[in-house]
């Protein structure tokens, strides 16, 4: 039950982070991009930069949901199935 928790509350955590780039407009949180010079900031669009930032997020919580259930119904092959998905995204 404490593991179902535990991936529940990352689900959460990297939902809200996407949640948070995306619609919250806090794109200093991308590692590396609050680093660059202006002139290499204007190569990209920041908009569609932060929006498949936050997509990946989505996908990564997503992912956590599968062992979450597995951890919730006692399924230890669909805890080792949501990992290695999150590990391949």
């Amino acid at each position: 039950m404490t593991q179902a928790l535990f991936h529940l509350s990352l689900a959460l955590f990297l939902f809200l982070l996407g949640g948070l780039i995306k619609y919250g407009k806090v794109h200093w949180l991308i590692a590396g991009y609050n680093t660059l010079s202006e002139e290499e900031k204007d190569k990209y669009k920041i908009e569609d930069f932060c929006r498949g930032v936050s997509y990946f997020l989505f996908a990564l919580a997503g992912t956590l949901l599968i062992p979450a259930a597995g951890g919730f119904f006692n399924i230890a092959w669909a805890i080792h199935l949501g990992w290695i998905l999150f590990a391949l995204a």
